[in-house]
């Protein structure tokens, strides 16, 4: 291998040398202009997508970061909140349902809901309410979509199984 090598390079050295000082001047000329699209293309172009990319990408690890942050606060919040009995939980259940579109039907722990063209950001609203305020969550869902003409005003409809909070629970 050495020895290819070797005969190589001295036939390029002899035609190197054939050359005239004009020819030799530009293939200088071209191999350094090639090695300077090498060089912009693997090392230099590179690193400065990154530089340019770094502004948004550190902005959307902000959001990201901020948004982490809630979720830790909020799971906090729920952590440290006084668990309700069992009673508590389905008064504040049935408040909360009241003169809505929920239909609440009781059965031991479980508690069914019944909706019709519900509208998605109502039904959003109640689910975070009831998770926050009475302590209840779903076990079970069997939701379908709204024929809806207006992609903005999307409805549903179906049953939900929530699950109340056990009797050994007591408020203080």
């Amino acid at each position: 291998m050495s020895n290819a090598f070797q005969a190589l390079k001295a036939t390029a050295a002899t035609r190197w040398q054939v050359l005239s000082v004009r020819e030799q001047r530009s293939l200088a000329w071209l191999g350094l202009l090639l090695a300077s699209v090498l060089i912009w293309g693997v090392a230099i172009a590179p690193a400065m997508h990154t530089l340019r990319d770094s502004d948004a990408r550190r902005a959307h690890i902000g959001v990201q970061q901020a948004h982490m942050r809630a979720l830790q606060a909020q799971a906090k919040a729920l952590q440290q909140r006084t668990p309700l009995s069992r009673d508590e939980a389905l008064r504040t259940l049935q408040s909360l349902s009241a003169n809505s579109p929920f239909q609440l039907t009781v059965q031991g722990e479980r508690v069914s809901v019944q909706l019709k063209t519900v509208p998605a950001q109502t039904l959003a609203t109640w689910l975070t309410q009831v998770r926050n305020q009475a302590q209840v969550l779903p076990t079970e869902a069997h939701l379908t979509r709204g024929a809806d003409t207006d992609k903005n005003n999307t409805t549903w409809n179906g049953s939900l199984v929530l699950r109340l909070p056990d009797n050994t629970a007591r408020a203080q």
